[in-house]
C-alpha cells in the first residue's frame, strides 16, 4: 500500500487543485484560458496517478470506474484539440467529488 499511498495522496492533491481553480464556478471557468489550463493540467496529472494504482488496490473499488479515467486521461492528452469544455465542467461537477470521497475512504481504510 505504501506506493499506492503515495499516489493516492497525490490524487488527493490534484483534486484540491482542481476544487481551487473551479471555485469561481462555470462562467469564470469558461472565461479563462489561465483556469482552463491550469485545470486540465490537474486532471490530466490525476488520472495519470490513477493509471499507476496497483491492480490490487482498484480491484478492490470495483465501484470506481477506472478504465473511464484512464480513457479520459488519453483524451486529455491526445485529443486537447476536441477538448469539450462544458463536458470538463460536468465532469469537475459531478466525478470529482465522487472520486475524492473515494480517495479519501482509500486513505482512512489502508488494507
Amino acid at each position: 500500500m505504501k506506493d499506492d499511498e503515495v499516489y493516492l495522496r497525490h490524487i488527493l492533491e490534484m483534486i484540491h487543485r482542481v476544487e481551487e481553480n473551479s471555485r469561481q464556478g462555470k462562467d469564470a471557468f469558461l472565461a479563462s484560458h489561465t483556469l482552463q489550463d491550469a485545470v486540465l493540467r490537474n486532471l490530466h496529472t490525476m488520472t495519470e496517478t490513477a493509471q499507476r494504482l496497483s491492480d490490487r488496490l482498484t480491484a478492490s473499488r470495483p465501484d470506481v470506474e477506472w478504465a473511464k479515467i484512464a480513457a479520459f486521461r488519453n483524451v486529455l492528452v491526445h485529443d486537447y484539440l476536441g477538448i469539450d469544455l462544458v463536458l470538463v465542467w460536468s465532469i469537475i461537477e459531478n466525478d470529482v467529488p465522487q472520486l475524492k470521497k473515494v480517495i479519501l475512504e482509500m486513505l482512512a481504510d489502508p488494507s
